[in-house]
């Protein structure tokens, strides 16, 4: 073939290939527009979206409690534990912690009583939460597939126990966008980074605007880098946006299914936006000083994560819908270090009441200013670790890691209040009743924000992908089904 014709032929091919490309692309772009996809993310990934149906609440708040708090030595109450204080425990199995244990029954340190019309058991050590125990679904059955603290986290958090995959708190702005345009859509907020940092709130495969904003809240500037550099004016700023902006938006003209350079089009604008609605957000000084110790603000056990839970409530109060908290104590004794403060394998007994000691009375507060201010029935609000404790004893005063058994509960948003859902054996060692893992979990918490998780999907390497895999189911047992005021006392 001469020179002419093969310049020619490859020419045609050319065409004909781009020109098919072009028909499919305008194909799909067309598809995807009319099911609502592109256009939205295209001028805004953030855009808020509409769910897949009425949805029962607006935001979530996640106290994620590091280390895991011994199920049994705080609502899962087991009397033939003080029965069998000291003697082999029936089916214990090395394997199940994550050291060896010396399967010897271990009955709890604490006192155990009844709370509320529902009568669900509280410890001592838990007095402000207690309070609200009708207004608590307490879901004791809840496992796990890992005894240790980063692939459970990772599980609890993502679905998976490896790296890589969107965190609920992602797929949610992924899903629904955010409802408020100067405040990120996903909030983390920590002391110390618990065991896996980073990873456990990751966007993974997901364009990375849905990216949590991670910040420590301890000091007086929590996210860094905020602030407008004082050579550089207000206006001055926005014009060398606005050039930026141009320039960046032609270029993705040419790529319109290029989601990481739309995500990073918004991340400039949402840091603009931020430095005036961010500051504000975040200064509690503001508040009255009865909220302030409402919280422990004035304790010092308790003032880190009280500000934590007071923050959470102020971004809630403005559209951030998904603001995940990882508690960290100022005194982990037990065995416990600080980015797992409630691993008590040594020391049952300190450990649990220190951490207690952090974390129960801003809990407490969270629940009643939420309440207070007729924010409760459209936040949920959950509390539990990755994991929970043996029954059997680590030492002669600790407890090692079970993945076979741990309580999480859930209140606001939907929930029935004194709702009891699930059962473990006489020990409280393993679930075995309605089990519940963490796909039912995220496909519980996505139902009530009105998305099926099933539908919630994105396409990756190939696959699509959803925050529950292949698995999950919405335990409507603990959530009102008719749009009423929940009905407590409902034992699952």
């Amino acid at each position: 073939m001469h020179e002419r014709q093969m310049t020619t032929a490859a020419s045609r091919r050319e065409f004909l290939a781009k020109a098919g490309l072009g028909c499919g692309a305008l194909a799909l772009t067309d598809l995807l527009h009319s099911e609502g996809i592109v256009g939205a993310e295209q001028s805004n990934p953030l855009a808020e979206r509409q769910p897949h149906f009425k949805p029962r609440a607006k935001a979530v708040i996640w106290l994620f409690q590091p280390g895991s708090p011994s199920q049994v030595d705080t609502f899962d109450y087991k009397p033939e534990l003080i029965k069998r204080s000291g003697t082999q425990l029936a089916g214990a199995d090395p394997k199940t912690g994550f050291f060896t244990t010396s399967g010897k029954c271990l009955k709890s340190p604490f006192k155990w009583k009844r709370h509320g019309q529902s009568g669900a058991y509280v410890t001592e050590i838990l007095p402000n939460i207690a309070r609200h125990a009708d207004d608590i679904s307490f879901v004791y059955s809840c496992y796990s597939r890992s005894n240790n603290h980063t692939p459970a986290m990772l599980e609890l958090n993502g679905g998976m126990i490896r790296q890589g995959f969107p965190s609920m708190g992602s797929w949610l702005s992924y899903g629904l966008g955010s409802s408020n345009s100067n405040l990120p859509a996903f909030v983390v907020m920590h002391g110390t980074k618990p065991r896996g940092a980073d990873p456990i709130w990751s966007a993974g495969f997901l364009p990375s605007v849905y990216q949590a904003t991670s910040l420590d809240s301890r000091g007086a500037r929590p996210i860094d880098n905020l602030e407008l550099p004082g050579e550089i004016s207000k206006a001055q700023q926005r014009s060398l946006l606005d050039e930026l902006n141009a320039a960046n938006r032609k270029h993705a003209e040419k790529r319109p299914f290029d989601r990481d350079l739309n995500a990073r089009l918004e991340s400039f604008e949402l840091a603009y936006r931020m430095q005036a609605a961010a500051p504000e957000a975040f200064d509690v000084s503001n508040e009255p000083k009865q909220i302030q110790e409402m919280y422990g603000l004035n304790r010092k056990e308790s003032k880190d994560y009280g500000r934590q839970c007071l923050l959470a409530r102020r971004l809630v109060e403005r559209g951030v819908r998904f603001v995940q908290i990882f508690a960290a104590c100022p005194n982990t004794p037990g065995g416990a270090v600080s980015d797992v403060p409630w691993d008590g394998h040594n020391d049952i007994n300190g450990n649990h009441r220190a951490c207690a000691a952090t974390v129960d009375q801003p809990t407490g507060a969270l629940l009643t200013d939420l309440k207070q201010r007729g924010l409760l029935d459209e936040t949920i609000v959950i509390f539990g670790g990755e994991f929970g404790r043996t029954s059997d004893s680590q030492g002669a005063n600790g407890r090692d890691h079970n993945p076979n058994a741990f309580t999480t509960w859930f209140a606001g948003g939907g929930f029935k209040g004194g709702a009891q859902y699930g059962a473990t054996d006489e020990f409280g060692y393993k679930s075995v009743e309605k089990r519940v893992n963490a796909h039912d979990i995220h496909a519980t918490i996505l139902h009530q924000l009105g998305l099926d998780h099933t539908k919630l999907t994105y396409r990756f390497n190939g696959r699509d992908f959803r925050l529950t895999d292949v698995h999950g189911r919405v335990v409507n047992e603990i959530i009102c089904l008719l749009y009423t005021s929940p009905s407590p006392r409902d034992r699952g």
